[in-house]
């Protein structure tokens, strides 16, 4: 049978004090319930830890080498408890996102600044990955939420929708789809194109919606970044297509847009969490902060 925090204090205040009745006060319990607690310690541990041949009490040599430690075990406890205090008031923490490249620049900065603002000693870490690897880090634990589309894997993952996107075709300025109001994915075909990485989810849905169309791309060439995407188009080395929310990182002189049609299709992204695992309070205070209407992708 192991001591108990109740034993444990008593001894520590009798044996700083070396008096009941100072202790009573200090740890506001009856000199009796002192008495009783210190005589079952020794009993746990099996001898004497306080002299008791005058009438102060004074500690054994097994005594004093074990007040240092029931001090420290006391402090570890009380620590323990401040700390889970502390996680359940989100005074600390950390929390790891895994997030879509699009979602980590378009609509994470200011869910952090406001997350920060609120929680500022909850530590943020923040990965940057394809879709895959935002379902893969999520499934193994090694982030807490994602940020992405739906994926594939639904036994073990679940999708909350938070937000739609939807593609566009990004062109040089003066470039002749940018004379319309829209652009039909079909008319996408003939023109240099500049893709985007092939295992991303949003080449995965241009590739396999120009299949449908019957269209194939005239591919210039690959980047992996969507900055450098923006860049080659801009320089009127072909045209492109990507997420809307994405455009606000690229956006500028010599660039623009149109909406993508026929078909008109969304792209549905959200929040990535694994199945029958709660979330600790810090990572559950800032997904409630991300499912706040706080994107409008249609802008």
């Amino acid at each position: 049978m192991n001591p108990s925090i109740k034993q444990l204090r008593a001894f520590v205040a009798v044996a700083q004090s070396a008096s009941l009745a100072e202790a009573s006060e200090r740890i506001h319990l009856s000199q009796p319930a002192i008495s009783i607690a210190l005589r079952k310690l020794e009993e746990t541990v099996g001898g004497a830890l306080f002299s008791r041949v005058t009438r102060q009490l004074s500690l054994t040599p097994e005594g004093e080498a074990f007040l240092p430690v029931a001090v420290r075990l006391l402090n570890d406890w009380s620590e323990a408890f401040e700390d889970l205090e502390e996680r359940f008031s989100k005074q600390r923490g950390k929390v790891t996102v895994a997030a879509l490249p699009t979602l980590a620049a378009g609509l994470l900065p200011g869910i952090i600044t406001s997350f920060h603002a609120r929680y500022p000693r909850i530590n943020l870490s923040l990965h940057d990955v394809l879709a895959e690897q935002v379902s893969q880090l999520v499934r193994e634990g090694r982030a807490d939420l994602g940020l992405s589309v739906a994926p594939h894997d639904t036994e073990e993952l679940a999708f909350e929708p938070v937000l739609v996107d939807r593609y566009v075709a990004v062109c040089p300025s003066g470039h002749p789809l940018l004379e319309q109001p829209s652009v039909r994915w079909a008319q996408l075909a003939g023109h240099p194109f500049i893709g985007i990485n092939r295992l991303s989810s949003s080449r995965q849905d241009i590739d396999r919606i120009m299949a449908e169309v019957g269209a194939p791309l005239d591919i210039l060439c690959d980047a992996s970044q969507i900055a450098t995407v923006g860049r080659m188009v801009a320089a009127g080395l072909g045209i492109s297509v990507l997420p809307r929310l994405s455009f606000r990182q690229i956006a500028t002189d010599g660039i623009d847009y149109r909406p993508l049609t026929t078909p008109d299709v969304e792209r549905p992204l959200g929040i990535v969490m694994r199945h029958r695992h709660p979330l600790s309070a810090a990572a559950a205070a800032l997904r409630d902060m991300i499912r706040e209407p706080t994107l409008d992708s249609s802008s």
